[in-house]
């Protein structure tokens, strides 16, 4: 197995991840999204069909997109006052600070912006401005450092963004939200994570994971590493159909979060993202399965079933009760701030 990433079709076939025969009609499929596989998850590939293969191996079925999807899914745009940063909360933000992945899933919900042909990096003007902003905006408590995956940066860059943060003492918390703890976990060293914990703020590590066979042991040391430089871990994940759409494989999933001192946050609904038909379940479906899990796990494993509504409405639960009814094929659910949206199932 390679020891560098695979980011072309001919690397994964050569690799063995997919027939060499599927590379043409793979193509249109490339040229729009990124590819990027690591050693760490191709050698855990065991083919397209598995759990692995299917989150990070492209398929000709995201060549397909269907009217309800959209380049933009849970509308970061209107909410983005200026460049790299989402303000959709009163207490919270965005801050998009990179748009390269270690790996591209084949089902997220940035698919557009992120990769070498992306929204690129933020550089050191953009920051600036983005630290101007939220100097203005007291009510403001957390960061979200987000992207592409902010743990691609370096740790001099990532202290860099600690030291712009430092004077603002009206923001306490820095939450990170990564998938490099598993997917290419050697780039947790201590000096990465002595980077990340901030003076003066609580930081913590979001590890975005799917399935319990991502926690290998050199996953299990860089959380460990994460763990002893006082970072708060916490779990997010993606209902994934062919992935870990079943009772067992989701509290698999959650349980191993659990051992490694990650506590399960959410479990995403997928967005409406271009080309991610394949993995959706409706959600009739998905509030069935995830009533299905209570009574099974403990209180802190079972994390919330949430859906980011299209338009920049922002996040809701979607617990077996939060659909309000249903019409000509759309959910209705009602938002955090009493208003009803028509959510299209499909």
């Amino acid at each position: 197995m390679s020891a560098r990433s695979l980011t072309r079709l001919e690397d994964l076939a050569a690799a063995g991840l997919i027939p060499a025969a599927a590379v043409p009609a793979l193509e249109p499929v490339a040229q729009r999204y990124a590819v990027a596989v690591t050693p760490d998850m191709a050698r855990l590939v065991g083919s397209p069909e598995d759990p692995i293969g299917r989150q990070f191996l492209p398929r000709p079925e995201e060549a397909v997109m269907l009217p309800e999807e959209s380049a933009d899914p849970i509308g970061d745009h209107p909410h983005s006052p200026v460049k790299g940063l989402v303000h959709r909360y009163p207490d919270r933000v965005l801050i998009k600070i990179t748009h390269s992945c270690p790996v591209y899933c084949r089902f997220c919900f940035r698919r557009e912006m992120v990769g070498p042909e992306g929204d690129g990096n933020l550089n050191a003007a953009e920051l600036d401005a983005i630290g101007a902003y939220l100097a203005g905006q007291p009510g403001v408590r957390e960061v979200i450092v987000t992207g592409g995956d902010p743990l691609m940066l370096s740790a001099r860059r990532i202290r860099a963004l600690g030291e712009r943060l430092a004077p603002l003492a009206h923001i306490r918390l820095v939450r990170w939200h990564s998938r490099v703890p598993v997917v290419a976990p050697g780039r947790i060293t201590p000096e990465l994570a002595s980077a990340l914990a901030f003076s003066g703020k609580a930081s913590y590590v979001a590890v975005h994971a799917n399935h319990a066979r991502e926690f290998t042991p050199e996953a299990a040391a860089a959380l460990a590493r994460l763990h002893a430089a006082g970072i708060v871990l916490l779990g997010q994940s993606v209902l994934l159909k062919g992935v870990n759409a079943s009772e067992e494989a989701l509290l698999d999933l959650f349980g191993t979060m659990l051992g490694h001192r990650i506590v399960p946050l959410y479990l995403h609904h997928p967005d409406l993202a271009p080309g991610t038909g394949h993995f959706r379940m409706s959600l009739a479906e998905g509030q069935a399965l995830y009533g299905r899990l209570r009574g099974r796990i403990s209180g802190p494993g079972l994390p919330a079933y949430v859906l980011d509504l299209p338009g920049g409405h922002g996040k809701v639960e979607i617990g077996p009760d939060a659909v309000i009814g249903r019409e000509d094929g759309a959910a209705l659910i009602r938002d955090s701030r009493g208003q009803v949206h028509r959510y299209p199932e499909g």
